[in-house]
């Protein structure tokens, strides 16, 4: 208590000056004070929390806005800078600084506090706080960024490149913290054109100097050790590539032209793909890049720099392929993407261009796959291509013919990927009715593959073209099917036909019935099975048709007939404690009796909260106490900590549910189990 008597009376002269400056009535400074008290009471109990702090300190940002509201209202005349002006914004700080006491391990606790100082405009605060931060925490790359932010938006570019490069020594694979570098790299190019501008400082763009970056002086590359070479900075003078670029001479114009030219972030993007090669880094130096607002030619040659990179770097990575190949289509924008009569001949043709030089990109690389693993990477990756230019509305129908006419070219090969012969099928059904020829193909692509997707394409042209008995095509495709890795896959083809049958207005209870039958024939198909079950319980036990006695003789028949898992328990559990009837109890009693043979605990919490819920706080009791006698005593208190939080609300007491819970073992219950 005594410290909260000590922050007490830190606080009366600001409270003081508050009420002889008119800006607070007694009445309210004595309610401040009460309010302060109590969150200093809550700052010393012996485990601090977090959220206490956090409660203050807002506290305290809502009565400085307050206060410089009724300043401006009341247009008091100027006069001396007194206690009360500063005093509350300092006490923010006060308490984030006896947060961070507590909770240094805190990242974010201590990117707010900078925010905080960044608002209050306390700029030599939030060098310091930054400093301390990356100290304790020198492998956070926000850290560095927040903090060369600061410095770049105080004018101070080399102690931002400063710190940044520090952040890439200490953290090379972070994305984030490149494209900031490349971002800050950009901004010193932009603010040295506007600077030359200004001076008068010409730039002669038709010599090429022999060597750029020796005559500027200046590396933001990497060594052989991936770490970045940091530019030495004096902060007391100008940064070496400006002294270079404004001496006169050749000399300067040729540093000058480099960095026009973007020569220092030609070499940051180059250390970026040498640290870090992957392709999310390039996707976002790419949209930096587009974005930014910087000359066009600087912008077209920058991303010239990072193609050339991406190709270097990761040759034979899918998701680089199609960035490279789908280059000038990204360079249009969204008013060009279609071919119409709003748009003019010019716009036409380089989407025509665009597209066909990504067309055939692609399809040389599917073609001429570096490897199997990314032969199927960038096959998927074309056919998303072909499909997603073929659903836009704006898009001419030749060139839609001309993508799906590649696509089959390359679906028909011998070793052609199923997802490319699945989607070709697709596209051609998007157009209307299949024809005879459409069914011919869809039939061919299925004969010799096991794959669920191209079965699942052949069954959607078969039905739209109404050919035959849809049933037997559809376990033709199940037979076929079966062999195929991916299980997630197999059980589509397995639920496909239940939707098709419905709209034929086949009886459903017998479907689904021949198909549990059907997936308890092999192991392989007990995952399936259980999605059935599931979509079972969903779709007819619980339809709006079924009553009460029939779903109560269904749910008897699952454990005898098929194999019900905990998950359709569980599914039936929650059905059934939705509907408000005469035998809900008694359908959830039973459901309870199934589930808990295969996993005690969620289904004892399910029926013992519902019981509690509907009155029945003894029979819930019993209920657990029963669970928990046939549970080892690691699963018995995990069972006890779950209802403790159930019965009180999950606030975290423990009091009322351990008193049941001991009063119930103590009434004998445990010996009538036995």
């Amino acid at each position: 208590m005594e410290r909260v008597q000590f922050q007490q009376e830190q606080m009366l002269a600001e409270l003081k000056d508050l009420v002889q400056r008119g800006l607070f009535t007694e009445a309210e400074v004595k309610q401040i004070m009460r309010k302060r008290t109590q969150f200093e009471n809550a700052l010393v109990r012996r485990v601090a929390r977090k959220a206490d702090f956090l409660r203050y300190a807002a506290y305290e940002m809502n009565l400085e806005q307050l206060r410089r509201k009724r300043l401006d209202r009341l247009d008091l005349p100027k006069s001396k800078t007194t206690i009360s002006d500063y005093a509350l914004v300092r006490r923010q700080f006060h308490i984030f600084e006896r947060a961070l006491r507590k909770f240094k391990a805190d990242v974010g606790l201590w990117i707010q506090y900078i925010q905080v100082a960044k608002r209050a405009g306390a700029r030599g605060l939030v060098g310091r706080v930054s400093a301390r931060a990356l100290q304790l925490h020198p492998n956070v790359p926000s850290l560095y960024v927040i903090a060369a932010s600061h410095e770049l938006s105080h004018a101070s570019p080399s102690a931002a490149r400063a710190l940044l490069q520090r952040g890439l020594r200490l953290n090379a694979h972070s994305i984030d913290l490149w494209r900031e570098y490349v971002r800050m790299e950009l901004h010193f190019i932009e603010g040295m054109r506007r600077r030359w501008n200004i001076l008068g400082i010409s730039i002669n763009a038709e010599k090429k100097p022999a060597d750029i970056d020796a005559r500027m002086g200046v590396d933001a590359g990497v060594d052989d050790a991936a770490d970045p070479i940091i530019v030495t900075d004096d902060g007391a003078k100008m940064p070496d590539e400006i002294v270079a670029a404004e001496k006169g001479g050749d000399e300067g114009e040729a540093a000058r032209r480099a960095i026009m030219e973007g020569a220092i972030v030609k070499s940051a993007m180059s250390s970026a793909a040498k640290a870090s090669p992957r392709i999310e880094l390039f996707s976002q130096l790419e949209e930096l890049i587009r974005n930014y607002p910087c000359e066009p030619h600087l912008r077209e040659m920058l991303l010239d720099e990072l193609y050339h990179l991406l190709h270097q770097s990761i040759p034979d990575d899918s998701e680089a392929i199609k960035m490279l190949a789908t280059r000038r289509l990204r360079e249009l924008t969204l008013d060009q993407a279609g071919i119409g009569s709003e748009s003019n001949q010019s716009e036409s043709e380089r989407l025509v261009d665009a597209l066909r030089y990504a067309n055939e990109r692609l399809v040389d690389a599917v073609s001429n796959p570096p490897n199997d693993k990314t032969r199927a990477a960038i096959s998927t990756l074309y056919a998303d291509f072909v499909q997603e230019w073929c659903q836009r509305p704006t898009l001419d129908a030749v060139l839609k013919q001309y993508l799906i006419a590649s696509l089959h070219t390359l679906a028909r090969t011998p070793d052609a990927l199923p997802v490319l012969q699945a989607t070709h099928l697709r596209l051609l059904l998007r157009d209307g009715t299949p024809s005879k020829q459409i069914l011919k193909l869809a039939r061919r692509y299925s004969r010799a593959t096991n794959s669920p997707d191209v079965w699942l394409a052949r069954l959607d042209v078969e039905k739209a073209a109404n050919s035959g008995d849809i049933t037997t095509i559809w376990s033709s495709a199940r037979s076929a099917v079966q062999g195929f890795p991916d299980k997630r896959e197999v059980e589509k083809v397995w639920l496909w036909g239940l939707d098709v049958r419905a709209t034929q207005g086949e009886n459903r209870l017998s479907s689904f019935e021949n198909l549990l039958e059907q997936s308890m024939r092999d192991s392989s198909t007990r995952s399936i099975h259980e999605s059935l079950l599931l979509r079972y319980v969903s779709d007819v036990v619980y339809s709006e048709g079924m009553c009460g006695a029939e779903r109560c003789k269904l749910i008897r028949r699952l454990p005898a007939a098929y194999l019900p898992t905990t998950a359709v328990w569980e599914r039936l559990f929650s059905f059934q404690s939705t509907r408000v009837d005469d035998a809900q109890k008694t359908m959830l009693s039973t459901i309870y009796q199934y589930w808990q043979a295969l996993d005690g605990i969620p289904a004892a919490m399910a029926w013992a909260g519902w019981l509690v819920d509907h009155g029945d706080g003894k029979e819930a009791m019993r209920i657990i106490s029963k669970a928990a006698a046939h549970l080892p005593n690691e699963q018995r208190a995990q069972l006890q900590q779950m209802w403790n939080s159930r019965l009180n609300g999950g606030n975290g007491e423990e009091d009322k549910g351990e008193e049941m819970f001991s009063a119930v073992e103590e009434n004998g219950e445990d010996a009538q189990i036995g």
